[in-house]
């Protein structure tokens, strides 16, 4: 018997039956490859308008930016500011204020608790009293004094009296004397007790030292108030209290930036809460040392124009001027970058992104701002092209760029 194997079975008969399926797999494929580029076709007949373009915003620009040589940011604060205590120990009895009330200069806004210091008072101002009715008491001894000096010695000159009764009676007169200078000495220890008395009664009421306004209330009527505050659960300070009229701003000046810098120089303020607020200021002066950790200089810029809305801490930034702003460059313009500034038909024009398609606006450039370039005609917020070709139009869909 063979044992070779045969190997007619693993032969793969090629016959006429499987040339017209092989026919078939590739048709499906040729139609699948069809269908997709009749879509592509109608993809770019659908979106072969729309450009892709980069987009600049127009804005709101100062004229002041071509006199600026420095920027800073800093601190609204208040040159002078007061936390008002008392120099008396006791219980805060009145409060008259509160936040952002407005005082004058030596106007109460608080008391403590005064009847001690008020009892003493009226003690001082009875020895007062005790001391002068003694001065009159001695008045009138020493003038009984006087008169029996007077007496003896006219006696002693006819012999009548001795020579002792006339001493006598001088001991008493030179007695009486002296008992009145120490009643005037008395009466003056007694009258400065009673100052003294009145101080302490004083000092239970605080008073403002300045016209102000109260920025912060520290205590409450019940608290214990003493003095530095040292004592468990008391209050040293009862409010604060600013000069408003005396608010100017900090900055923190780069060390490599100080020749840019002078006293009496023109300054721009801005503050962050009122970003439209623009205020004219001067370069006050200028602290004589430097911050050796930040490498910086702390300037002071004193406000020349006023706005009942600036408060002390609030966030500024100061603009250093070669040259104090004029009043017709004090307003805002239109500006937009130059590169987005087009010429069509001969015209300068912006290509405005709006709701997917393009508006053509008509302006007419001014003078440079800074980087930026004064637009009349169009408005702050558009969404103009950046860089417009010749090709973009009026009407033409657009996709913005992402940036």
């Amino acid at each position: 018997m063979s044992t070779t194997p045969d190997l007619s079975r693993l032969k793969i008969e090629r016959g006429p039956a499987q040339a017209p399926a092989r026919g078939r797999k590739w048709i499906r494929i040729g139609a699948a490859l069809l269908a997709l580029a009749l879509a592509g076709v109608l993809v770019a007949r659908q979106f072969g308008g729309a450009a892709s373009v980069e987009t600049v915003t127009v804005s709101l620009a100062y004229p002041s930016q071509d006199y600026t040589l420095l920027n800073a940011t800093g601190y609204v604060v208040a040159q002078r500011k007061a936390a008002l205590a008392s120099k008396a120990t006791g219980r805060l009895e009145w409060l008259g204020v509160l936040e952002g009330s407005r005082v004058k200069r030596d106007e109460v806004v608080a008391r403590l608790e005064s009847r001690d210091v008020a009892a003493a008072l009226g003690q001082a101002q009875a020895n007062v009293k005790v001391a002068q009715a003694n001065l009159e008491q001695g008045q009138a001894e020493l003038a009984d004094a006087q008169r029996a000096y007077q007496r003896a010695s006219e006696l002693l000159a006819q012999k009548f009296i001795a020579a002792a009764s006339h001493d006598a009676a001088l001991a008493r007169y030179n007695k009486a004397r002296a008992a009145i200078a120490a009643q005037r000495a008395a009466i003056a220890a007694a009258r400065a007790g009673a100052q003294s008395a009145q101080v302490a009664l004083d000092q239970t009421s605080i008073r403002a030292p300045f016209d102000g306004v109260i920025l912060t209330k520290n205590a409450n009527v019940g608290d214990n108030i003493t003095p530095f505050s040292s004592a468990a659960d008391s209050k040293g300070a009862v409010v604060t209290i600013a000069d408003m009229d005396t608010l100017e701003v900090e900055a923190d000046v780069s060390e490599s930036s100080l020749a840019k810098i002078r006293a009496d120089q023109p300054a721009e303020i801005q503050l962050d809460a009122f970003p439209e607020l623009r205020l004219a200021g001067v370069v006050s002066r200028m602290v004589p040392t430097v911050d050796r950790g930040k490498a910086t200089l702390l300037v002071k810029v004193r406000f020349l124009e006023r706005d009942p809305r600036v408060l002390p801490d609030m966030s500024a930034k100061v603009a250093f001027l070669s040259k104090p702003v004029p009043a017709a460059d004090k307003a805002p313009v239109t500006a937009v970058q130059p590169a987005a500034i087009a010429t069509r038909d001969g015209k300068a024009a912006l290509l405005v992104v709006d709701g997917g398609k393009l508006r053509q606006v008509a302006v007419t450039p001014g003078r440079k701002v800074g980087e930026l370039v004064e637009v009349r005609g169009a408005r702050p917020g558009d969404q103009v092209v950046l860089h417009p070709g010749p090709d973009l139009r009026d009407g033409q869909p657009v996709t913005v760029a992402k940036k």
